[in-house]
C-alpha cells in the first residue's frame, strides 16, 4: 500500500499535507499523554514490529502493493492517536531510510495506513470489545479501510489529471484500484492483519489482565 513519488498529483500532495500536519501536531499532544516508563517500552516494541511487517510487500495487480500494518494493536491497546502517530513515525523511517514509499506521498499513506487503519479498527473493537473475535475484526476493518482510502486516492489520479487523455500520474481507475487494492486486502491482506492483531492481543493479554492503556 505505500504509494511511491510521482503516483499522485502536486495538488494531491498539498492537499493530503495540509490535512495531516494539524492532525500530526494533536496526536503528538495525545502520545505525550499516554508515555511513561511503563507503556514506552510497549509502544516501541509494537512500532517496530510494524515496521517489520509493513517491510514484506507483496505486488498485486493494478499497479500497487499489500501488506500488513500493526496499526490495529497499537490503537486498541493506547488509542487511535498513538497509533496514528506510531505508524507515522514508521511510515517516515521507511521512506526516508529505505525509500519505501514516496516522501511526495507520505502524508497521503499516513492518512491511510496510519489514521484510517488506527480509527477504523479503534472503533471495530469497542463495539465489538466483549467478543473473543474482536482483535482479529479491528485488525481485518483497519487494514480494508486504509487500502479502500489508497485505492479511491489512487483511482481519482486518471480522472482529474490528464494531458491529451493521457493520466499524468497513477494510470490506473477507480474500478481497477478497488478491485485490486481492497478486494486483495479483503481477502488476504485483511485476515494476516487480524490474525495478527489476535494473536499478539491475547498473548499480552495472558501477561497482563489489564491489558488496555487507553483512556
Amino acid at each position: 500500500m505505500h504509494i511511491p513519488d510521482g503516483y499522485i498529483s502536486p495538488t494531491t500532495v498539498i492537499a493530503t499535507y495540509a490535512v495531516a500536519l494539524p492532525l500530526w501536531i494533536y496526536g503528538l499532544k495525545k502520545l505525550k499523554e499516554k508515555l511513561n516508563e511503563e507503556t514506552l517500552p510497549l509502544i516501541g516494541a509494537l512500532s517496530a514490529m510494524s515496521f517489520i511487517i509493513m517491510m514484506f510487500n507483496i505486488p498485486v495487480p493494478g499497479g500497487t502493493s499489500g501488506h500488513a500494518v500493526g496499526a490495529a494493536l497499537i490503537a486498541i491497546l493506547f488509542g487511535p492517536w498513538v497509533g496514528f502517530i506510531s505508524v507515522s513515525l514508521v511510515l517516515l523511517i521507511q521512506a526516508v531510510v529505505f525509500g519505501d514509499g514516496g516522501i511526495s506521498a507520505y502524508a497521503l499513506n499516513a492518512l491511510s495506513m496510519a489514521l484510517t487503519g488506527s480509527f477504523g479498527a479503534y472503533f471495530v473493537f469497542k463495539i465489538f470489545k466483549n467478543k473473543k473475535f474482536a482483535p482479529f475484526l479491528a485488525g481485518w476493518v483497519g487494514i480494508v479501510s486504509s487500502s479502500f482510502v489508497v485505492a479511491v486516492a489512487l483511482g481519482i489520479q486518471p480522472l482529474f489529471w490528464t494531458h491529451n487523455g493521457q493520466p499524468l500520474y497513477f494510470p490506473f481507475d477507480l474500478k481497477t484500484t478497488m478491485v485490486a487494492l481492497v478486494g486483495s486486502h479483503m481477502l488476504f491482506f485483511g485476515m494476516v492483519e487480524g490474525i495478527f492483531t489476535q494473536l499478539i492481543y491475547n498473548y499480552l493479554k495472558g501477561k497482563n489482565r489489564e491489558l488496555s492503556y487507553e483512556k
